[in-house]
């Protein structure tokens, strides 16, 4: 048999790429070794070897991002998060070991997969919360359910100037017990064990996106780490471009410039997700046809108490051998809660009931009284009656403590969701920054459309002989292209007896414009309105405020 040592080397380099690609892709974290061995033969025997061009992990690379998120129904349900570390704990597992998942491994994932899952991880997000959300509105729907909380806030607006505007602390308890009397699981949970599982779901989700942001960032840092100045990036295209380089580095050079960019700007801000979600379904939460979700801010009292009692009960389970539902943590409850009050609009209802103040005086007015037993009885020397006392005030530590411990994450969750503001105050800070961007554009009004705006607001001054009974709006319709006008009609409202129809049939706009309300003032008496001359073309083109019997009004043009 005879050698041609000539196909010697491509018999090699073929050999061992194709054993480098199929053993990375049975074990991905082992890509850095390879990548390694590659290098070697090249460097060492000039081997033109061939890049696999497969996605990479690492050892430490956790629970894959694609399969939570196929899964995530199941993932949110044996997972417990962790506000303040941004982890995720397994519930139960029949290894001997826990799984975790944090940042680092979220961040991995994206290296591996691109940052583009990101957005389809949000997404299947918002499908899963739809259907729990349908869930959710199932149970405040139940007449059992809305009938006991109408009951409590008729109850507390009647006695919350007896209870110094704090919600009795006996009545969420009570609401707690009373809920088991319609019904058990056979595992033994109430409906409102269940529905606060729901909600813990639902933050456990709202969790799982603030990972995924927070992962994102974390990706995009760790690759722009080599870059010098973030706020000085040369443009290498241009670069390439002076020194005539050909057009293959031009366009490699154009697809780096893309890549910092790109880059730059994730590892700065990043995607608000959780602007996102509130946005997109705040508005069927407020809407009038889901009124029966305006009672939920008089339910979370007795959920924390029942969450209190569920806590303690799995902390518990920690210190004993048989540690079957024991868990530290479970941050999606508060989560869920600071969620859903969001689009409801009710922080300021919920704290209204000053809840926690109350759980607080409560708790310190029994240990105060505990303390002052175990003073009279440690002069009778009953051991067994001080053992008693002991226990007593170790328990009440512990709950005030697992209140005190909710009470920091739910305020913690709340800043996620801008809670220091309410919907009207977002709606105008919206039309702020919209007013803001329409200022800062710049466009120009043709002298056609500006005479057939003034003719149009001087003949419907014409049938209104008084401001203060009239009004102008222009109804806002949908954007078209950039050079398609807004388009309305001229609104007269509160018509007087005799006067022409509300709606004036006149030309209509061909310029967006607005008009702001009339700002009432007392007539000039050196001028009186009668004497007054008639506006003209002219009085209009001049200012952009003008006076009509004892209103005046603004227009506005766009």
């Amino acid at each position: 048999m005879i050698l041609d040592f000539n196909l010697f080397p491509a018999y090699v380099t073929h050999y061992l790429d194709k054993t480098f690609y199929n053993l990375t892709t049975v074990a991905l974290h082992d890509w850095a070794t390879y990548s390694e061995m590659r290098n070697l033969a090249t460097q060492r025997y000039g081997l033109t070897m061939t890049e696999a061009h497969l996605p990479s992990q690492t050892l430490e690379q956790g629970l894959d991002v694609l399969e939570i998120m196929r899964n995530i129904h199941v993932f949110v349900s044996r997972y417990l998060y962790n506000l303040n570390n941004q982890i995720f704990v397994e519930k139960a597992s029949n290894n001997k070991h826990l799984n975790t998942i944090n940042i680092r491994h979220v961040a991995n994932s994206i290296r591996t997969h691109g940052t583009g899952i990101m957005n389809t991880t949000v997404n299947f997000t918002y499908q899963f919360l739809r259907k729990k959300f349908y869930i959710f509105s199932q149970f405040m729907y139940d007449e059992h359910i809305k009938s006991r909380l109408i009951k409590d806030i008729r109850f507390f607006r009647e006695i919350k100037d007896q209870s110094d505007h704090k919600y009795p602390f006996e009545r969420a308890e009570k609401f707690n017990r009373g809920i088991r009397k319609l019904g058990l699981t056979p595992d033994g949970q109430s409906y409102l064990d269940q529905f606060r599982q729901l909600i813990s779901q639902i933050g456990n989700a709202m969790g799982y996106v603030r990972m995924i942001r927070s992962g994102g960032i974390h990706c995009c840092s760790s690759a722009i780490r080599f870059v010098p100045d973030l706020e000085d990036i040369v443009n290498f295209e241009e670069l390439v471009k002076e020194e005539g380089l050909s057009e293959e580095t031009q366009r490699s050079a154009s697809v780096l410039d893309s890549v910092l960019s790109d880059l730059t700007s994730n590892s700065a801000e990043g995607t608000e997700y959780f602007k996102m979600l509130v946005a997109v379904f705040a508005p069927e939460f407020r809407s009038a046809k889901n009124m029966h979700l305006r009672n939920f801010y008089m339910i979370v009292p007795p959920l924390t108490v029942n969450f209190v009692e569920h806590s303690i009960s799995c902390k518990e389970k920690l210190n004993k051998k048989n540690k079957t539902g024991a868990a530290f943590t479970d941050d999606g409850f508060a989560m869920g809660v600071a969620y859903i009050l969001k689009l409801l609009d009710q922080y300021l209802e919920f704290d209204s009931l000053h809840w926690f103040q109350a759980v607080r005086e409560k708790y310190r007015k029994e240990l105060s009284a505990v303390a002052k037993e175990q003073t009279v009885q440690s002069a009778g020397q009953d051991e067994k009656l001080l053992q008693t006392m002991n226990l007593t005030q170790k328990r009440l530590d512990v709950y005030l403590q697992e209140f005190e411990l909710l009470y920091f994450s739910l305020s913690s969750a709340r800043i996620f969701f801008r809670a220091d503001q309410t919907a009207a105050e977002e709606t105008q800070e919206k039309k702020e920054e919209a007013g803001r961007e329409g200022t800062s554009s710049e466009g120009s009004m043709s002298a056609e459309s500006s005479s057939n705006l003034i003719s149009d607001v001087l003949q419907f001054l014409k049938l209104c002989p008084d401001l203060d009974s009239c009004t102008l709006a222009a109804a806002q319709l949908q954007q078209g292209s950039q050079n398609h006008h807004h388009r309305a009609p001229l609104v007269r409202s509160s018509p007087e007896e005799g006067s022409p129809a509300a709606t004036a049939d006149f030309p209509e706009l061909d310029c967006p414009w607005a008009l702001a309300a009339p700002n009432q003032h007392e007539p000039d008496s050196s001028n009186p309105p009668e004497d007054q001359h008639p506006w003209t073309a002219d009085d209009v083109e001049e200012a952009d405020e003008w006076t009509h019997g004892s209103s005046s009004f603004r227009i506005m043009f766009c």
